[in-house]
């Protein structure tokens, strides 16, 4: 999707060699403070900025050298999207599927998405006299109107009550697999809850592209026991889906173990072998290398859930 995208303003490089790509299906998140990029990269990627040099792709299509068959297989969010206040939600949809060259005969198209987004209630409701919730809805539902093949959501849960957020967070899940999504945010936990990768951005820098965790990867379990330590790594050893363990005695008597699993699941079975030798389990807990450690290992940032 994107391949070195640079972009200058002045003497002043927002973009610097940026390089991604989002599988078809797939929710990406771009995460990083105010000022990293994300909103510039967006921009060049929905045609509304031409890069300094690199490429950007939709759906396969380069934004410059096809800048039309680009954006019809293209959905976007601006982070304040422009809403005629005074259309009527249905009314709003049906121009916009007029604009996004939606044909004449699809007359389901505004249907859908007003199904799509719960928006039957406020169908007939002039958008200005929406709450921030429903407007944001409306947002996505015209941006989803010609179903398209990408779908780019910049900063979506922005002045979103936390009611709102979580709804969101669940629409944006549902849209995977049908729509490739990209979605950015300078908010770590909601990154982390709504992409399956993260790709994290500091002053126009790509740092890296980080898998969000899910119940299947690997993991860490830390385990302390009463028990002699070679008879607790015997045990954890035969467990199926142990890795290695790592052994420490930190007091005479207890064995601590840093134990590398196959995934959390591991831990209910490691526990049922140490009770079936009579093994004294003291302590059994997972440690993950989540998108916080490595967001923080990669910038140094105090707090990244600002």
């Amino acid at each position: 999707m994107a391949q070195q995208l640079t972009k200058w303003y002045g003497p002043r490089r927002a973009v610097d060699g940026v390089s991604f790509e989002v599988a078809s299906g797939e929710v990406m998140g771009l995460l990083g403070p105010n000022g990293s990029g994300k909103t510039t990269i967006l921009r060049i990627l929905t045609g509304f900025l031409r890069p300094s040099s690199g490429t950007a792709r939709i759906a396969g299509l380069d934004v410059i050298e096809a800048p039309l068959e680009a954006r019809r297989r293209l959905g976007y969010v601006a982070e304040d999207v422009p809403l005629y206040e005074w259309m009527r939600v249905g009314e709003f949809l049906g121009f916009m599927a007029r604009i996004k060259h939606v044909p004449a005969n699809d007359t389901r198209a505004v249907a859908r998405v007003i199904e799509r987004l719960d928006l039957r209630d406020v169908e007939s409701v002039p958008i200005g006299k929406l709450s921030r919730g429903f407007r944001q809805r409306v947002a996505i539902a015209q941006a989803l109107v010609n179903d398209p093949a990408v779908l780019i959501l910049d900063e979506p849960t922005n002045g979103l009550d936390p009611r709102q957020i979580a709804e969101l967070r669940t629409l944006v899940r549902s849209l995977a697999g049908h729509h490739t999504v990209l979605i950015t945010s300078h908010v770590l936990s909601e990154i982390e809850k709504t992409a399956d990768r993260a790709a994290i951005l500091v002053e126009g820098h790509l740092l890296a592209v980080h898998p969000i965790l899910d119940p299947h990867a690997p993991c860490r379990l830390r385990v302390r026991a009463r028990a002699p330590a070679d008879a607790v790594q015997r045990c954890l050893q035969g467990v199926v889906g142990v890795r290695r363990v790592s052994l420490s005695s930190p007091e005479p008597g207890l064995v601590a173990c840093t134990v590398e699993v196959e995934g959390a699941a591991v831990a209910e079975a490691l526990a049922r072998a140490m009770a079936a030798q009579n093994l004294s389990l003291c302590e059994l807990r997972e440690e993950r290398v989540d998108l916080e450690t490595v967001f923080l290992a990669l910038t140094g940032a105090a707090e990244p859930r600002s």
